[in-house]
This record gives structure tokens, sequence and C-alpha cells, in this order.
């Protein structure tokens, strides 16, 4: 009896060591790794924002020759610009034990909870393009989007002149790239221009099209418009029609450089989105390999004019 006894603890024992040497916590029946390593079973998830956008075409097109480059598997979910989607998206790559999670948000807020479960299953996290708002996330790349509405804007009171009616179309409500854009915009167009519009058409075309028409209805005196991607300046590029309206993007899309080639936009503002695809798997690959990377990537923009474009 006392034998048997003697067993059972040292089965005990052996089964706690166990458990402590490969950093695991059963809780509820769950278990959760704690080591600083990734868990899961290697492999890599991307939950893209639209590919109804040939920016984020682009940047999956990135992520996935890098990924294939490099022989490694990569999972890409389109959310299809809907937040409740990309909550789903991630939680059923959750569920495919994927080691590392790509996110580029619809909505920053509104994906938080999903990313932050993610964290907690011990899968490592890289936002791309936009941020996840209240998630400490183990790399964010992304452009300097304040940096470049600023530029763009500076580009527009050189070409308008100062207290010239300009119009602002807005990104997605919630996602970081409306949010610094906007702020970019907005730290020179208040002190040097006259913003007598502004609107979200949630970074698509067809919406830019017609929130321009509106605005154009409501203010005949507007000369210029920023919008916070190109497929709303391109949206807005067809509204205007003939009018000497000057409009201004953010991309650089192969539509939008070729528009600022024809003149009829003014400038684009140029990213990278094929490079940031390949540097968000390539950081993902070092994050499985157990190397460390950098909290921050940025990527550097640049402003795409008739002149430069020459």
């Amino acid at each position: 009896m006392r034998m048997k006894r003697v067993v059972s603890i040292l089965a005990v024992a052996v089964l706690v060591f166990g458990l402590t040497g490969c950093n695991a916590i059963t809780i509820d029946g769950e278990t959760e790794n704690v080591s600083g390593e990734a868990a899961g079973n290697g492999s890599i998830g991307f939950s893209i924002s639209t590919l109804n956008n040939p920016f984020f075409v682009t940047l999956s097109e990135g992520a996935k020759e890098k990924a294939k480059t490099e022989g490694e598997k990569l999972i890409v979910v389109d959310a299809g610009d809907d937040a409740a989607k990309q909550t789903s998206d991630i939680e059923d790559l959750i569920s495919k034990n994927i080691s590392v999670l790509i996110v580029n948000p619809v909505d920053s807020d509104a994906v938080a909870p999903a990313v932050k479960d993610a964290v907690s299953r011990g899968i490592k996290v890289i936002s791309v393009d936009r941020g996840v708002n209240g998630v400490d996330v183990d790399c964010a790349i992304a452009s300097d989007n304040v940096e470049g509405a600023k530029m763009a804007t500076e580009y527009m009171v050189s070409l308008l002149g100062e207290n010239a009616k300009v119009a602002e179309l807005e990104g997605v409500s919630g996602a970081s790239a409306t949010i610094e854009r906007g702020k970019g915009f907005h730290l020179v167009a208040d002190e040097k221009l006259d913003v007598v519009s502004k609107q979200t058409a949630n970074f698509n075309r067809s919406e830019g099209m017609s929130v321009m028409e509106n605005m154009l209805q409501a203010n005949s005196a507007i000369q210029g418009v920023f919008a916070h991607n190109d497929e709303m300046a391109l949206g807005a590029v067809e509204a205007v029609g003939n009018k000497k309206i000057l409009v201004v993007g953010f991309d650089a899309t192969d539509d939008a450089v070729a528009a600022v080639k024809a003149g009829k936009m003014a400038a684009t503002v140029a990213q990278k989105p094929n490079l940031m695809g390949e540097t968000a798997v390539e950081t993902a690959i070092q994050i499985l390999r157990g190397e460390t990377v950098e909290k921050t990537i940025p990527v550097e923009v640049e402003l795409i004019t008739k002149e430069s474009v020459k």
C-alpha cells in the first residue's frame, strides 16, 4: 500500500515537472503557452482588410511571394472591409493553430478583442499598415501616415495658396490610417487652408465619387480635395469632371499614378505595399526562428507629382 502511494506521488511529480519544463499552464482544461516563443504549428495567418482595393492586393501579393520564396505556409483571409467578418476570420485562424498572426485591420478598435485573444493563446502578432488600438503587438509595420499627409497638404498650399477652400474625403472611421492621415492633413490645413467640408467615403472609389458630388452641390467654391486614399481620390476625379479642382490622394496605386501623369490628379503619396507585405512575412519568419525583432518598422513615403513622375 505504501509502495503504491510512493509511486502515485512520483507520478504526480513527474507530471508537474513535465509541464513546468514545457512552460505550459492548464486553465479550465485549456493549455496556454507562457514561454517567449510562439505557440502553434509554425504557420502564419494574414488577415487583410480587403482585397477589393489595388493597394491591399499588392500588399497581399508581396506577402505571398515572400512566403513562397522562403517555403513558409501563409494563410491569407479577406475581411472584405467588414470588421465583424475580420473578427470571425481571426478566430478561424486561431482555430487553425497558427503561430504568427499578421493583421491589417478594417477598424483598429473593433479588431482589438480578437487580437487580444490571439495574444492570450501565445500567438505572436504583427500589425501592418494600420495599428491595433489597445494591444501591444510584437511588431508594427507601417508608413508614416502623418508625415505623408502633411507633405501632400503642404503641396496643395503651394499650388492653391493660403486660405483656399478645400474638402477632405476621410477613410473608414476608426482605422488608424484614417486617424493618422487626417491628423497630418489638419496639422497644415487648419493653419493655412479653409476646410469647408469633410466626410467619410470608406476608402471606396464609388463612394468617393458620390460623396464628392454631394460636396460640390453643397459648396461649388471648393478648390481642392485631399482624399485619405487613391480610390476615393479617383472617385473624386470622376465627380469633378472638367472643373478646375485640385485632387490629391494617398497610396500611389497604378491608376492614381496614371491619373497624376495625365494631369487629372495633382499628387499622391507613395507607400510601398509590396515591401510592407514582404517585410511582414520576413518579420514573422524571424519570430518563428526565435529571433528578436524591432517593435516598429517604418516604411518610407514619397510625394508623387507630375514633375517627379517625369
